[in-house]
């Protein structure tokens, strides 16, 4: 195949023009190309009044000997007036395969602790290996899961094990679903495909800032569960992993609710919340360390406001997605400030995993049409700011100040809030303006400065003006601040080799809560890659 980056067109153009420039590029005719596939929708927003779109195509041709001719002038530097802007090339196709593996009964089945995109794609892999993984959960499957957490929402009930971090799917279940990232590994093919088979609209194969919803994914992951099952594999839900045991150095054992099962395969695809879980390795002298992660705010605009911003007077364009968008600052005291995780036309939500504290998170349907947009603000927090040396200090640190922001709401999980202007103005707020905050729990309007750590108060208002000159109007003094948000990533590392094993022979951190990954694609992929290491074991 032929690849052709940065096709710029206008919003109104037709799928015709995107042929058209390829036979314009390519200098070919049309009965040359058998198709072509859209590999990246992207949106170039930047001339307000000339909102393109840039698609990047792969081309399959009729005949070998036209692509052959192409390849040929491209060695010869015969497209050198479009190469350079277009990055015109070869490329060859790839499909993702998985080995079917020698495994009888006599053999000790891998076991995954953890349901989310780490843990559903290495049992995945396994399963359609013929491993028959037994992927165990503490939480519930999601349609009981769903049901705990509305409750929660309603009632202020938190169930510690089911809730918006605990259970089938992740953290991931309850946020937009966004399929977005930086990295560049093939796998990430495979993850598409498979997410599309379960019913993820097609377009998450092209888009630039792909996102299922969690309208969707809640369906899909009951079809995940249905295929790992049809290849061999089994869950175990409300079943926490309470021990492991180790004899000289090596994997052996490991206790679920009070049963022991045999293993010499243990996937910890954990999230960032399994604190309990973290405690444990810690005792069993798991090699873990403290890392950097960070903490903030979720800020939220009118939804229709962020759209003008970004679109101008196309902000009611149909073609175009609810507006998003990305900022980022480096301060004189060396921290960064950033956006992440933004929701357009989503709600905060509360994401609490413990009794007397507040944490905050962002969530969105497919639709994207909630009357406001958010996004988590954050400021990066390292090793060097927890209260100790301690490998789960980070663990600590965030409770610290999860439970300031419990105390600041005024207990019931209610979320402190306070305007943007009166924040940047060192006044408490005492009522809302055009934003409502979206928090159901209940909000506690006044000053936040109190259940943030000084450093990231400070830098939030140093940043917060930079922020505006890189997105005019993103200071908008109506907006609301709603506190805290400290589970962006993880706060621990569990140690591991190259060979992917922690310390301990047998035992494989993964994820994004053992700390090597940090979306769902990332979780989804290290999974990917453990279930590799251990696959290569049975060959």
């Amino acid at each position: 195949m032929i690849r052709i980056e940065e096709i710029k067109l206008p919003i109104n153009a037709s799928r015709m023009q995107i042929k058209e420039d390829i036979y314009r590029i390519l200098h070919v005719k049309a009965e040359d190309i058998e198709y072509y596939k859209l590999v990246k929708k992207a949106i170039d927003a930047r001339k307000k009044r000339n909102i393109l779109f840039v698609y990047t195509v792969d081309v399959i041709f009729s005949d070998v000997s036209v692509e052959k001719k192409i390849v040929t002038s491209l060695h010869e530097d015969k497209y050198a007036q479009f190469k350079k802007r277009h990055r015109i090339r070869e490329i060859e196709p790839y499909n993702y395969e998985i080995p079917r593996v020698n495994y009888t009964k006599h053999d000790q089945r891998p076991i995954i602790i953890g349901s989310g995109p780490a843990g559903l794609f290495a049992g995945l892999v396994l399963a359609k290996a013929g491993l028959e993984p037994l992927i165990i959960e503490q939480g519930k499957k999601v349609e009981e899961r769903v049901k705990d957490v509305k409750q929660f929402f309603n009632t202020g009930e938190l169930n510690p094990k089911s809730n918006i971090h605990f259970g089938e799917g992740g953290a991931g279940t309850f946020s937009d679903g966004k399929l977005y990232t930086l990295i560049n590994d093939h796998r990430t093919k495979y993850i598409f495909d498979e997410f599309i088979a379960a019913g993820a609209p097609t377009e998450i194969a092209y888009s630039a800032r792909p996102h299922i919803g969690t309208d969707n994914l809640r369906k899909m992951l009951r079809v995940f569960r249905e295929k790992i099952e049809n290849f061999g594999g089994e869950f175990l839900f409300e079943h926490e992993l309470q021990d492991v045991i180790i004899e000289d150095g090596i994997l052996k054992h490991i206790q679920v609710n009070g049963t022991l099962y045999d293993t010499s395969s243990l996937i910890l695809a954990i999230g960032n919340a399994a604190r309990s879980t973290f405690q444990m390795l810690r005792n069993k002298k798991v090699n873990m360390e403290s890392k950097a992660f960070s903490m903030g705010v979720r800020i939220e605009h009118p939804r229709e406001y962020i759209n003008k911003i970004q679109y101008a007077e196309n902000y009611k364009n149909p073609k175009l997605n609810q507006a998003q968008y990305k900022l980022a600052t480096h301060l004189k005291n060396g921290r960064g400030v950033y956006t992440f995780c933004m929701c357009p036309g989503g709600w905060v939500v509360p994401a609490a995993t413990e009794k007397g504290g507040v944490v905050t998170n962002g969530m969105s349907t497919f639709a994207q049409d909630n009357v406001n947009s958010n996004a988590a603000l954050l400021v990066g927090v390292t090793p060097e700011d927890f209260p100790s040396k301690d490998p789960l200090a980070g663990v600590e640190f965030q409770r610290i100040w999860e439970k300031k922001a419990f105390d600041c709401g005024g207990g019931d999980f209610y979320a402190p809030v306070q305007l943007l202007g009166d924040f940047l103005e060192d006044k408490p707020s005492s009522s809302y303006k055009s934003v409502i905050p979206s928090y159901k729990l209940g909000r506690t309007p006044g000053s936040i400065k109190e259940c943030l750590p000084d450093f990231v108060y400070e830098s939030l208002k140093e940043a917060i003006p930079l922020l505006d000159k890189k997105l005019p109007g993103f200071m908008y003094p109506s907006a609301i601040l709603t506190a805290i948000e400290t589970r962006s990533s993880s706060p621990v590392r569990i140690v591991r080799g190259d060979d992917l094993q922690s310390s301990i022979k047998g035992l494989y951190p993964a994820g994004e809560g053992a700390g090597y990954a940090g979306g769902i694609v990332s979780s989804a992929v290290d999974g990917m890659k453990v279930a590799e290491k251990i696959l290569v074991n049975y060959k």
